[in-house]
């Protein structure tokens, strides 16, 4: 007989076995750098978007480099991952996608929440939020600040009891800058490249489809490259709302159960982190749950790892609940060019980001 084919899934299943054995064999404690990748045997996600979890992927010693919470990470063009973390000391984590720390650096921010990277002429830029001191700041990858956005109250955009607790940004294709201030008064403030106040829409409401409980991310959706639009995150009302770039109102899609984080465009695919869940068992309280959420480019579930399965009855998504005790506040996810997953966490014990290795 001929040598049989090894096959990436086939490798991956086998060094797991390997890897889980070892694993279950001896506790070790989350801040120990592993000296190898150890992916657990347990199969995550559904259909054609499923994973093995590394747990301790991004693992450092936390007291050299600590974390209060990991809320977001992106990539640059070199594949460089930059976690950004609310503890002053160090404010952003670079780290390549195979968990080495490359370096670290800090603004000194005590609620730094929302990171967005965005390419301007070659060069790339880093815009971050910050809801306690209710800032958005330009910086360059190093960490150099050049461009603060004013609060909307200086513009008189805000009137003066209105707070203004910003928690992402978006970058539109002329520079136009979408501020979403979505622990403050929910709504989302629309700025020129240099700073200068367009608009803003949306709003605090439970019942009016173009408003918003909790606006928590916003993104530019460019899946068609004619049409343009910008998806936000309803967390509280478990839905993604479509605007045009004008601020139009365009849709909503409703994900029951999933208190959703924001919207993150990868090829075809939407991908979210669930913040908040219920599990299986216990549909009464909101638990210190969560998972990931995957949609197609129909804008329908089709992974939900850490999740329960998505089901589709007469065309509508049945409620979505956590399945695995695996993450807690699923704060964001970033996708690599193998399509790898990265998974920030707040309010989780001090983790450091986990890694899902495709399959």
């Amino acid at each position: 007989m001929g040598k049989s084919k090894l096959t990436r899934r086939k490798f991956i299943e086998k060094s797991a076995k390997t890897c889980g054995a070892i694993a279950a064999a001896s506790t070790v404690p989350f801040y120990i750098m592993p000296t190898k990748t150890v992916l657990e045997p347990t199969i995550l996600g559904h259909n054609d978007f499923k994973y093995r979890l590394e747990r301790a992927w991004g693992n450092l010693n936390p007291k050299k480099n600590p974390v209060n919470n990991c809320h977001e990470m992106v990539m640059d063009s070199k594949e460089h991952l930059y976690l950004l973390t609310d503890h002053r000391k160090n404010n952003v984590l670079v780290y390549d996608t195979a968990g080495k720390l490359l370096k670290t650096w800090t603004l000194d921010l005590p609620g730094a929440h929302g990171l967005t990277i965005h390419n301007e002429g070659g060069e790339e830029y880093l815009y971050i939020t910050d809801p306690a001191l209710g800032k958005v700041l330009k910086c360059t990858l190093d960490g150099r600040v050049v461009m603060r956005l004013e609060h909307p109250v200086d513009a008189e955009v805000y009137a003066t009891n209105q707070p203004f607790r910003p928690t992402e940004t978006a970058i539109g294709p002329n520079g136009d800058i979408y501020v979403a201030d979505g622990y403050g008064s929910q709504y989302i403030v629309q700025y020129d490249s240099k700073g200068n106040f367009i608009r803003k829409f949306g709003g605090d409401s439970f019942l009016s489809p173009e408003k918003f409980k909790q606006v928590h991310g916003v993104c530019i959706d460019q899946r068609d490259p004619n049409n343009p639009t910008l998806l936000c995150s309803a967390r509280i009302k478990n839905s993604f709302k479509r605007f045009s770039l004008e601020g139009v109102y365009l849709e909503t899609c409703y994900l029951p159960g999933a208190f959703i984080s924001r919207p993150v465009i990868d090829g075809d695919n939407v991908y979210s982190g669930v913040c908040f869940g219920m599990e299986k068992n216990n549909f009464n309280v909101l638990q210190n749950k969560g998972f990931v959420t995957i949609l197609d480019k129909n804008n329908k579930v089709v992974s939900n790892p850490g999740g329960t399965k998505p089901k589709y009855k007469k065309g509508k998504l049945r409620l979505m609940l956590q399945d695995q005790p695996i993450f807690k506040h699923c704060h964001d996810v970033c996708v690599d060019k193998d399509k790898n997953l990265y998974v920030c966490q707040w309010n989780a014990g001090q983790v450091y980001p986990y890694k899902l290795h495709r399959i």
